[in-house]
């Protein structure tokens, strides 16, 4: 019997590339970099006055008025049909140095990445050999991909509760309280026509730690109670939805640039599906769908009923 396992070995090694490769091999990096999005110089006054045929200013003109002490100029006014042509430059690495959480995003993409390559593996390595004694150790680099992104989002979040007199902070309010009575109703829908595995969940945890509690000489009726489990879980989903508020608003206003900006169908067609993908799998869980539908197709041989 080896000292290390296998997918400790495996932890150990993906660990070693996070640290030495992946900062100089960064995907993230190579996904904003690659040269494939660009960015819009913006024009200097010299060209605005230049295009709109106004004189440039040399030195104080007669016509700055004075307010509280102060020269002031009168703001420079530009018609809008000017011959305008803004000048693009592809995004670089220096670009990105300004961008808020580009290091979060930076890590989160990599170790996202590093996770799969993770749970590939060792889903291979228990096809293959069947270790009954090991603990799958794929599931914590799962659990700490969404620790990372919940921490991302929370740290979004928390800027837009800062801003004192802008509606963010209702917004997201709002939409928690929305996904809170969402989730709710959704948590008293049966298993028959939702296949969460809630209740087969709940009654395996229950009774493992009823038996680690007797095994400690403690008598308990279970940690808690499933409405308090199901109430948790509304809640945290609530959160979870007033993070994703505002990426979602601007996923959906990307969707509809993208949209405009794409004349062929095949391009607007495979954007459409990106769009509906997550609504996609939501669906997934849907007990006569997956069941009925696509496990087992009926294939106009006989109709099922929802």
């Amino acid at each position: 019997m080896g000292v290390i396992g296998v997918q400790l070995v495996v932890t150990m090694v993906m660990a070693s590339v996070l640290q030495k490769i992946i900062p100089h091999y960064s995907l993230a990096r190579w996904l904003l970099c690659n040269g494939s999005l660009y960015w819009y110089q913006h024009p200097s006054e010299d060209e605005l006055r230049t295009l709109a045929g106004k004189q440039q200013l040399k030195g104080k003109s007669k016509k700055d008025r004075k307010y509280n002490g102060h020269i002031e100029n009168k703001p420079l006014t530009i018609p809008k049909d000017i011959d305008l042509h803004l000048e693009t430059k592809t995004v670089t690495e220096v670009d990105t140095l300004a961008l808020h959480y580009f290091p979060e995003y930076q890590w989160l993409v990599d170790f996202t990445v590093a996770a799969t390559i993770v749970y590939l593996i060792t889903e291979a390595y228990y096809s293959l050999m069947g270790p009954s004694q090991e603990m799958n150790i794929s599931i914590v680099w799962c659990m700490l991909v969404l620790a990372f992104a919940v921490k991302v989002l929370f740290s979004l979040t928390t800027h837009y509760f800062k801003v004192e007199d802008g509606g963010e902070r209702s917004v997201c309010v709002t939409f928690g309280f929305f996904f809170f009575v969402k989730a709710m109703a959704i948590l008293i829908v049966t298993e028959n026509y939702l296949e969460f595995g809630l209740e087969t969940g709940f009654t395996n945890f229950s009774e493992s730690a009823v038996q680690f509690l007797q095994k400690q000489g403690l008598e308990s009726q279970g940690p808690m109670s499933k409405l308090t489990f199901k109430l948790f879980l509304a809640v945290l989903c609530s959160l979870i939805g007033a993070f994703l508020t505002f990426p979602g608003l601007r996923l959906a206003q990307m969707h509809l640039d993208a949209l405009s900006q794409t004349r062929e169908t095949l391009t607007q067609f495979l954007l459409h599906i990106n769009f509906l993908s997550p609504l996609l799998m939501v669906l997934l869980w849907v007990k006569p769908i997956t069941k009925d539908y696509i496990l087992n197709p009926p294939l106009g041989k006989e109709s099922v009923a929802l």
